[in-house]
């Protein structure tokens, strides 16, 4: 079973909700489900073809070099913010947490919205059409994290 991250649609930008946990199976179209990826949370600056990662606490991840060259090369736009996950995949493509800390295998940075994009301050728009609008951005070489279809969706689901 997977957990699932749950967040709200029409919040204004940055404003959350207390984390809780229920205990009845929870669903509502005001909130978009997401699953949960083991790895280090990031935000991708792009600016002028270099890209930096960068840490929930501030500090510049220096050891994804690699990752980060490879999103400079591929991801075509003058400057963007991208929060996503630094992860390590398996063949299934799920995340192996242990892979990305002993760096096993190469790492991925998955991408579930964008902030800025080419000067522009996104953060105003409602979360679904930022979502759409890095699905747009995004080549077939990058990740992105689909919300998780009505069908899918699990009980054990944490608000955020």
């Amino acid at each position: 079973m997977f957990l699932v991250i749950i967040r709200r649609c029409c919040l204004e930008p940055y404003a959350r909700s207390a984390l809780s946990r229920r205990p009845q199976p929870f669903d509502s179209d005001q909130f978009i489900y997401e699953l949960k990826i083991d790895g280090f949370r990031a935000l991708a600056h792009i600016d002028s073809g270099e890209v930096h990662l960068i840490s929930r606490n501030g500090n510049e991840f220096h050891g994804f070099t690699d990752l980060a060259t490879w999103i400079a090369k591929h991801l075509r736009v003058d400057s963007a913010v991208l929060d996503g996950e630094i992860a390590c995949v398996d063949e299934a493509g799920r995340p192996i947490f242990r892979d990305l800390l002993f760096r096993r295998r190469q790492c991925v940075f998955i991408a579930f919205d964008i902030l800025f994009l080419n000067g522009k301050d996104l953060r105003t728009l409602p979360l679904i059409d930022r979502k759409a609008a890095l699905k747009r951005l995004l080549q077939e070489a990058f990740r992105f994290a689909n919300p998780v279809p009505r069908s899918c969706r699990s009980r054990r689901t944490v608000a955020v």
